[in-house]
């Protein structure tokens, strides 16, 4: 049987970053939504406020359903990341029936590949 994945997923609006560990075997991935920074429009836009916002919300779930597929098969999963972004990922992992994956939560500023990489080390040594 092969051996299950933990996961470390740091991840916010622009990008996710998966490490991946088993045993003595890591990898890591990176995903990118695509898209940099949410724009913000005055109120008096109005109605073109609400087709980016849409367009914005479609574009959030297809990154967020590429991540999801990336770590389906996880045995764990620490979600880390700044702002709405860790806390929406949780949502939708609990929507499709993976809660009981979930590790934890955690507020984390910007991280590097490496540090991620510790802290799923750390978080899921034996």
């Amino acid at each position: 049987m092969p051996l299950k994945r933990d996961i470390a997923l740091w991840i916010d609006h622009r990008q996710a970053v998966i490490a991946a560990v088993a045993g003595e075997t890591e990898d890591l991935t990176h995903i990118r939504s695509g898209f940099e920074k949410r724009t913000r429009f005055s109120a008096a836009e109005g109605g073109a406020e609400d087709s980016r916002d849409r367009r914005f919300e479609g574009h959030l779930n297809q990154y967020y359903d590429k991540v999801i597929a990336a770590i389906r098969d996880a045995g764990s999963i620490l979600i880390l990341g700044p702002g709405e972004a860790p806390h929406e990922v949780e949502r939708r992992l609990r929507d499709a029936g993976l809660g009981k994956s979930v590790a934890g939560v955690e507020t984390a500023d910007k991280m590097t590949d490496h540090q991620i990489a510790a802290v799923a080390r750390q978080r899921f040594a034996e």
